[in-house]
């Protein structure tokens, strides 16, 4: 595993997207796993490790999230320049520079013209990140996973998650702060204690005064705070996917309703959905049987 960076461009500046890069650089199929809202590329050590040697790994932490830069401007937290950081990200791992970072479409079709394959896994937002670069016109990804994300965001949800987004709680000490991870993400499953510790870790910062805090930005609460009137319609998007799509679903999921999951396996890509029983938002991809699923879809073609 290698931690690099790409530079982003925001309507303040550059900003510096970390990610850790696992596997050769010269392999042919390249998996891009991003995560959900509040967590890091780190959430991803244990499928990038059952991928590899057949896939390149690249697991970034989205702009305001783990090692990657805060934006100065809270407001430019939004989907426009996930997607262009994103496009970033693609290009630097197709060989291509960061130079035209804002230019969406042909950083895509540049990625595109490469010898390289793209696939995607994306958990929560990085599944809707995922969506909307799929659904693009001369899209390189060439394989989709979207782990408990789908083409209506429930409003009730987006409100249960914008109860706790933002804030800045402080630990005295690492024990503490793993209590509040495995209360938060409990939806997440059964886990094994290393695992809590993992998520933990490596979703935590220690601040100048010895407290333990989490590693991201708490401007990224931002969109939450003007208010969340209505679901989230989202299928112009997922209905514009060309691409094998498999979906992923907590059987406990309130971010993916049932009927939405179902809907989407007759619709747009028509995906091939699997559930996991005793799991809500979302799976963790940490299990056997999850990672295998992902794997022999990606390894399908």
């Amino acid at each position: 595993m290698e931690s690099s960076y790409v530079l982003g461009l925001s309507s303040k500046g550059f900003h510096r997207i970390h990610y850790t890069d696992w596997g050769s650089p010269d392999a042919g199929r390249i998996v891009i796993c991003v995560h959900g809202l509040t967590r890091n590329g780190r959430d991803f050590d244990t499928l990038a490790q059952a991928l590899l040697p057949d896939f390149r790994v690249i697991c970034p932490d989205v702009v305001g999230r783990g090692k990657s830069d805060w934006l100065q401007a809270k407001e430019d937290y939004a989907y426009p320049q996930y997607c262009a950081d994103m496009a970033a990200v693609i290009a630097r791992a197709t060989g291509k520079s960061h130079e035209a970072s804002g230019w969406l479409g042909r950083l895509l079709g540049r990625a595109q013209s490469e010898k390289k394959r793209i696939f995607w896994v994306g958990t929560s937002m990085g599944g809707l990140i995922g969506m909307v670069l799929a659904a693009q016109p001369n899209s390189p990804i060439e394989r989709l996973v979207l782990n408990d994300v789908g083409g209506t965001i429930p409003r009730a949800a987006l409100e249960r998650i914008g109860s706790y987004i933002g804030k800045d709680p402080r630990f005295k000490t690492l024990e503490e702060l793993e209590d509040m991870t495995r209360l938060v993400l409990a939806p997440f499953g059964p886990l094994t204690d290393a695992q809590w510790r993992h998520l933990t870790v490596t979703g935590a910062k220690q601040n100048e005064d010895g407290s333990w805090g989490l590693c991201y930005d708490p401007g990224i609460a931002i969109p939450f705070r003007t208010g969340i009137l209505t679901d989230v319609n989202l299928w112009q998007y997922y209905d514009a996917i060309r691409c094998p799509t498999l979906l992923l679903r907590g059987a406990k999921s309130d971010l993916l309703p049932k009927d939405i999951a179902t809907e989407m396996t007759w619709r747009g890509p028509k995906a091939r959905l699997v559930e996991f029983e005793g799991i809500g938002h979302a799976p963790a991809l940490m299990a056997g049987d999850q990672i295998g699923i992902v794997r022999d879809f990606l390894l399908a073609n």
